[in-house]
């Protein structure tokens, strides 16, 4: 009988289950789908040379995160993409919000819907 059951094969789970076997502790890992990665995982369903992502693909916090770090995915093929805009929110009166991964692109596109919100961003990027 393993030291650990951990329930699901995604993110979470995965980090989890790393932190415990490094630990040294014996861990089986549960998932319901045919491969692990939970809202991770990618296809190439559509054309062989695009990938689509199945659910979610945006991970800022992760790709920060000294414990993911500590894991040293690097050596075992972990490769972090990062696109110049992150994320975008068109609106139907053609503005668009805009998160970049420059300060400034950012704080500007925030000013542009809301007066003092740029200088926001940039006081919550500067503490973090």
């Amino acid at each position: 009988m393993p030291d650990a059951v951990v329930i699901g094969a995604g993110p979470n789970g995965l980090v989890a289950a790393n932190l415990l076997a490094d630990a040294g502790w014996s861990v089986e890992v549960l998932e319901e789908q045919p491969e692990p990665g939970g809202a991770v995982r990618h296809d190439r369903g559509a054309h062989p040379d695009f990938v689509s992502d199945l659910c979610s693909s945006f991970y800022p916090l992760a790709a920060a995160s000294p414990v993911v770090s500590g894991l040293h995915l690097e050596r075992h093929g972990l490769r972090w993409s990062h696109a110049p805009h992150v994320v975008a929110h068109p609106r139907s009166d053609g503005r668009c919000a805009v998160l970049d991964r420059r300060v400034d692109v950012t704080a500007d596109s925030l000013e542009a819907f809301a007066p003092g919100d740029g200088a926001a961003w940039r006081r919550l990027h500067d503490m973090w």
